[in-house]
């Protein structure tokens, strides 16, 4: 006997989860009057609940999923790897899905030498701590100075919270962090009246230009999420920003990160959102960062694993017979066979289907089934890349988060806005009905929750 007294099956995980478990970024207080999803199982862009109940997950389950859930190619993937080898450890090991992915990862970004951590914030230390030991290699060990955007998100580790630049997340901490310096973000929605998203982008870039020119001797590297900026409410902004940062890199010799952690594959309209930077005569359109952090939408969202890559001028940097001069970083499991396996499975989706074709289609007719939500009077700034939308909505409360939350909710869709932005990050396997249905239930969502206000 357990002792508990009978309840519904989301009631008595609800009522346990509270007793046993910690949430991430959550005030567990507001459990009592929010209490969280008790999911049973999940098809395609739909997640269930204990008693049955739907819901759209409309964020992709904190930007991870990208192919729904219980995607049987990936299924079948991981599957056959339990029958081969569920892990080793990667130091004085290796094994063929590891290598496999390093390789294919290579030739997708143009970097090698895949380094694998678990998660997105791993990545950042990762990149962070190579640039750094890169310049001491180098006899420039006073180069370890970091740069980031305003309103930058990198992740919640020490290292990487320090290059963050969310309050919320950052200042309890403050303590614990080492300093860095945050220059002006090209978000759009900050130009002056008049001023285009391009220009607006260059003049920020001007301002990066003015301290590299005072700074460089101490400066490792700049880290930036190209176009979209996740926490900062997709913070969306011009492509010519990654263009003139790669040049000011290059002049200044400081390494440039890439943090593709939430926008890779595919999110922005294109595998990588670095691709879409202008053209740098005479080089193709697109860059080549000094470092790409990826993870997230890496395993589909099955499992967790990131990965850093880098220059082959990098890599040199740490061969050599001492062994400090190597990269002395790691974790138990690292390179796990069966998160590699979903992640081959997730490339081999993208290799045989025409994914970013499809999802410029969804995209077209998901911003003109948006058109009613973007031409509301409280809605500001509606914008949309690839296939993330977001919008702010103008004179809310400080609870307007919670309260489309919750209209969301009772229309069958799982959405947690960012402050006053809400935002859509839908798996690619949504189909143009489910879209459709989407747009209509978020104007709904929309109505309700300023109609409490």
């Amino acid at each position: 006997m357990s002792g508990r007294t009978q309840k519904s099956g989301a009631e008595d995980l609800v009522t346990r989860t509270r007793a046993a478990v910690w949430h991430p970024c959550t005030q567990m207080k507001q459990l009592e009057a929010l209490p969280p999803l008790a999911i049973a199982r999940g098809e395609g862009a739909w997640l269930i609940d204990t008693d049955g109940r739907r819901y759209f997950d409309a964020i992709s389950s904190w930007w991870v999923n990208l192919f729904g859930h219980c995607n049987p190619r990936i299924n079948a993937a991981i599957t056959d790897q339990l029958g081969k080898i569920e892990h080793v450890m990667l130091a004085g090991a290796t094994h063929a899905p590891v290598v496999e992915l390093s390789e294919r990862l290579g030739k997708l970004t143009g970097l090698g030498h895949a380094f694998y951590g678990s998660d997105g914030a791993s990545a950042t230390e990762i990149a962070l701590k190579m640039s750094a030991h890169f310049w001491r290699n180098a006899g420039q060990a006073e180069k370890n100075g970091f740069i980031s955007l305003q309103n930058g998100y990198h992740g919640e580790t020490v290292g990487a919270l320090s290059v963050t630049d969310i309050p919320l997340f950052k200042d309890t901490y403050a303590p614990l962090l080492r300093p860095s310096v945050q220059v002006p973000t090209p978000d759009a929605r900050q130009a002056e009246p008049g001023e285009s998203a391009d220009a607006f982008a260059l003049r920020c870039a001007a301002a990066l230009e003015a301290h590299l020119a005072e700074h460089a001797a101490t400066t490792a590297a700049f880290i930036l999420e190209p176009l979209v900026q996740g926490a900062a409410g997709m913070a969306m902004y011009h492509p010519i920003y990654l263009t003139r940062a790669r040049e000011l890199c290059d002049q200044y010799q400081v390494h440039l990160i890439a943090d593709e952690i939430a926008v890779g594959f595919g999110r922005t309209g294109t595998m990588f959102a670095i691709e879409q930077a202008p053209a740098l005569p005479p080089h193709p359109p697109g860059i080549r960062p000094d470092f790409i952090c990826l993870s997230k939408g890496l395993t589909g969202g099955y499992l967790p694993l990131s990965a850093v890559l880098t220059t082959d001028a990098v890599y040199a940097a740490f061969y050599g017979d001492a062994t400090a001069r190597g990269f002395l970083h790691s974790h138990s499991y690292t390179g796990n066979p069966l998160a590699c396996r979903a992640a081959l499975a997730v490339l081999d989706i993208f290799a045989s289907d025409p994914v970013l074709a499809d999802n410029r289609l969804k995209s077209s007719a998901m911003t003109k089934a948006l058109a009613e939500v973007a031409a509301h009077k409280r809605v500001r700034h509606f914008r949309q890349r690839g296939m993330i939308w977001a919008f702010d909505v103008a004179d809310t409360g400080p609870d307007f988060a919670n309260r489309f939350h919750l209209a969301a909710l009772a229309l069958g869709v799982f959405i947690r806005p960012i402050g006053n932005t809400v935002y859509l990050m839908p798996p690619y396997a949504v189909t143009p009905d489910e879209l459709n249905w989407l747009a209509a239930q978020v104007l709904q969502a929309l109505q309700r929750s300023l109609a409490i206000n």
